[in-house]
């Protein structure tokens, strides 16, 4: 089983996602501080996360982009892959590099799952 979200990643595989108790919270906001995707260390509160959905804000804009496109996924849309994906695949690529500098060899394989098959899911 799979949940994929609009931009590739794999919410059944993300160590945020996943995390129920504050230590593991803590440990997840410690290492999104190591990667560079916080800018501080956050409290377990602020790290919890129960997947991405329509009421959320997108970094990547897609939220908003599939509704104005009248579409459910990107792969759906006449004009994938745009330019939004492309710059986002590219931003993730910058993302897995910090992650194979920052984190040891088992942090990397779990968020490689999470997050670094973004352009195999997509076309899910």
């Amino acid at each position: 089983m799979e949940k994929i979200t609009l931009c590739g990643d794999n919410c059944l595989e993300c160590p945020r996602y996943l995390a129920k108790t504050d230590e593991e919270k803590s440990r997840v906001a410690e290492l999104w501080h190591r990667i560079g995707w916080r800018e501080k260390i956050v409290s377990p509160d602020e790290i919890s996360c129960t997947g991405c959905s329509s009421h959320k804000e997108c970094v990547y804009n897609l939220t908003e982009c599939v509704k104005e496109k009248g579409v459910e996924k990107c792969n759906q849309c006449l004009q994938f892959p745009c330019e939004k994906i492309k710059a986002m695949l590219e931003r993730s690529a910058e993302h897995e590099k910090k992650c194979k500098e920052v984190c040891t060899a088992a942090e990397y394989a779990i968020l490689e799952k999470a997050f670094f098959r973004k352009e195999e899911n997509l076309k899910k």
